[in-house]
């Protein structure tokens, strides 16, 4: 093991703290440490102990990093000033609980950041705190133990645009890019932000089906009538999202996944809090966004509103990843 204190001199002056740091919050707070950006995670749990004790565990396939980043269990002990930026990167579902600890503690001009899956999250903090940012965050990680995070795209980790909700660009949009620039993402400030979260959503359609179906042919069929209400409803409720195409010029090959020794494959954000079992998902803001608004303008949805229950069903009673065939799943539907 190696432990990194800063490997690379930066003139950044923005203090982050980094609310959330499994998967995406591990891998985010971990590679700007790595380049010396100013960083504090917020933990929880075994997860909190062990990065207290023994550091950060960046595993990827360009090496294994053990990172002594300093870590608090509540952002109360982070004594947050004017000039900090907060980055959100629990599931959407912490979210609320997140911005009400947030507002004990921290100055009302604050910039939060929300580094997260779905399109809730902004609204949320906008609410509490006028300077709040959108991300879109493609960054495919790893987190299942504690002090552990995985990153398997490599030599860039993630592609993590941001802009501000929603929408403009400003000096800490621009700086916020610098930063993650300088620590192996790629990264740019968009004023259309939302735009691209919400393709990134119909794209996180597909994160249900693999939770609970696992990979097989028939969920494949699944995940296409999954996004297939996503764009109908989008379309219904006027939402503005961007193309498939220019969605796919601007990931181009960034995002390369070699293997990684000892390592098996990423399997998405949902499958990995049922294989943690951590008691909620993150499916009622993504395809429960779909029945919402389906709901709203008048759109039927039947293939999300089964797999929201199916979802939940699963959180309650304990069961493992891939536990429902998708062929069955099919047969449910109308």
């Amino acid at each position: 093991m190696v432990w990194h204190r800063t490997v690379t001199a930066t003139s950044s002056t923005i203090r982050f703290l980094v609310y959330g740091a499994g998967a995406i919050g591990g891998t985010i707070g971990g590679r700007l440490f790595e380049a010396g950006h100013d960083v504090t995670l917020v933990a929880r749990g075994d997860h909190l102990t062990a990065l207290r004790d023994r550091g950060l565990d960046l595993v990827s396939a360009g090496g294994r990093s053990l990172l002594p980043v300093p870590v608090v269990g509540h952002p109360s002990e982070a004594k947050l000033a004017d000039g900090d930026v907060v980055v959100l990167a629990m599931k959407s579902q912490d979210t609320a609980d997140a911005v009400a600890a947030l507002v004990a503690h921290a100055p009302p001009g604050i910039a939060v950041v929300c580094a997260q899956n779905g399109v809730e999250n902004e609204r949320v903090v906008l609410r509490s705190f006028a300077h709040v940012y959108a991300m879109n965050v493609m960054c495919p990680a790893t987190h299942l133990e504690p002090g552990r995070v995985v990153v398997h795209s490599s030599p860039v980790s993630g592609l993590l645009d941001l802009g501000r909700y929603p929408e403009g660009v400003d000096d800490v949009a621009v700086d916020v890019a610098a930063a993650l620039s300088s620590a192996t993402f790629a990264s740019e400030p968009r004023a259309d932000i939302m735009r691209w979260k919400y393709r990134k959503l119909i794209m996180n359609l597909a994160n249900v089906a693999l939770a609970v179906c696992g990979e097989s042919p028939e969920r494949r069929d699944l995940v296409r009538l999954l996004r297939a209400e996503g764009e109908a409803v989008f379309a219904a409720a006027g939402v503005d999202v961007i193309s498939v195409d220019d969605d796919r010029r601007r990931r181009g090959d960034l995002l390369q996944q070699p293997p990684i020794p000892g390592v098996e494959g990423n399997g998405g954000s949902t499958w990995q809090s049922l294989a943690r079992g951590a008691g909620s998902i993150e499916t009622d803001y993504l395809t429960g966004e779909v029945v919402l608004l389906g709901r709203l303008h008048g759109v039927p949805t039947p293939a999300s509103a089964l797999m929201q229950h199916l979802a939940a069903e699963a959180v309650a009673a304990r069961r493992p990843p891939g536990h429902l065939p998708a062929a069955e799943v099919l047969t449910r539907l109308p």
